[in-house]
């Protein structure tokens, strides 16, 4: 029987996880894309600990904005959040999405804002 689109990705990711580790010196940054909404957590995986956290659904200003641009917003968000909280330099987990449209849109935005991935 076939996999699901659902089941493809998590194998995905596992995949990807077996690989990418996020320490207290370069932690994880964590994307998760829903149908309409955006996700980034920074997480140090040694004390499984989210250290930062953004989304596009609490944040009025995004709601009004494309897919694409939210992930922008997510994005500078996350990067200006790290960077107080003294975050420099992180490792991107895709999470099993393809590196493409708003995912890339979130991490070249991460970039801009002084985030090293």
């Amino acid at each position: 029987m076939a996999l699901t689109r659902v089941e493809k990705r998590l194998r995905i990711k596992r995949r990807i996880r077996k690989n990418i580790k996020g320490s207290s010196g370069r932690p994880r940054l964590s994307v998760f894309r829903s149908n309409k909404q955006i996700y980034a957590q920074i997480i140090d995986d040694l004390s499984g600990k989210t250290l930062v956290s953004a989304s596009s659904l609490k944040d009025e200003a995004a709601q009004k904005m494309n897919k694409v641009s939210q992930a922008q917003y997510v994005g500078k968000t996350i990067a200006e959040k790290a960077k107080s909280a003294g975050i420099e330099a992180c490792v991107f987990d895709r999470n099993g999405y393809i590196y493409h449209g708003r995912v890339k849109a979130l991490a070249e935005a991460a970039r801009e804002g002084g985030l090293k991935i």
